[in-house]
């Protein structure tokens, strides 16, 4: 699926454009990958084009011990590829830590952007789930545990996301990147890397964002539960809020079209 590469200090990130009219970037959280965007990708290219990639040590991308997976590096990142793609003022759309890397992005590293939707997103203390916590503080135990215990684990823990149950099909394509030791160790990296510092540097600078922005929010996020989305729109001047009825913090699977269709009218016309 993603066919481009992108060589960025020692990392190869992968990542592929689809369709045309405007640029348009979408930005994947944790534990996920730009697969999950995909579906809704192929309908946005009708009016855009697409930009999807995976974070480095995610899906597709360079998973090696001793990389830099922290929310600062992967914002850094997505400077630099919207640096290497030449994009003018992109739309942005970000889900779960993207929202982070993509706030980071605009806000200290000066990144344009024409407008910004978040959805469900990491930005506002508190956030971390207790298991995200040990994780953290014990990720080398993790790593070790025998590949069986570790792939059901992973499997219990990305269907906690969805408000309703993950058919087969998508809980091997979300757990897939995470099995086998190479996929193992990286979960966990990533996980003890990204920190709520990060995004403590940015929330301060939320009420001086100045661009149209919409933040979308699963009714039922038991990650990050709805309070946040009032929080954030409140935070933010001229914000827009809307919360997908039936949808968890994967509301990409629990309400694709409900999903697809406020992004479509967002960028359609909401944001002009």
């Amino acid at each position: 699926m993603l066919d481009h590469s992108f060589s960025w200090r020692g990392n190869d990130i992968r990542w592929t454009r689809r369709g045309s009219g405007p640029p348009l970037v979408l930005c994947h959280g944790t534990p996920w990958s730009a697969a999950l965007w995909a579906p809704i990708a192929d309908v946005l290219a009708a009016d855009f084009t697409v930009h999807l990639w995976d974070m480095a040590g995610f899906g597709a991308s360079t998973m090696a011990d001793g990389q830099d997976v922290s929310l600062a590096a992967q914002s850094e990142l997505l400077a630099a590829l919207v640096a290497e793609w030449a994009l003018d003022t992109p739309h942005v759309v970000a889900h779960d830590v993207g929202g982070a890397v993509a706030l980071r992005a605009h806000l200290l590293h000066g990144v344009p952007f024409r407008t910004l939707a978040l959805v469900d997103v990491v930005a506002l203390r508190p956030w971390g789930s207790a298991f995200f916590r040990l994780v953290a503080e014990h990720s080398e135990v993790f790593t070790a545990l025998p590949p069986a215990l570790h792939e059901a684990l992973v499997r219990a823990y990305i269907a906690g996301a969805a408000h309703r149950p993950l058919s087969v099909e998508h809980a091997d394509l979300l757990a897939a990147p995470w099995l086998g030791p190479v996929g193992q160790a990286a979960l966990y990296r990533q996980m003890a890397q990204i920190e709520p510092r990060h995004t403590d540097e940015v929330e301060p600078l939320y009420p001086g964002l100045d661009l149209p922005v919409l933040v979308v929010w699963g009714e039922h996020d038991e990650w990050i539960p709805v309070d946040r989305a009032h929080r954030l729109a409140a935070l933010i001047p001229g914000a827009r809020l809307h919360v997908v009825p039936r949808a968890g913090h994967l509301v990409q699977l629990d309400a694709p079209e409900a999903l697809t269709g406020a992004l479509q009218r967002w960028l359609l016309t909401g944001a002009g």
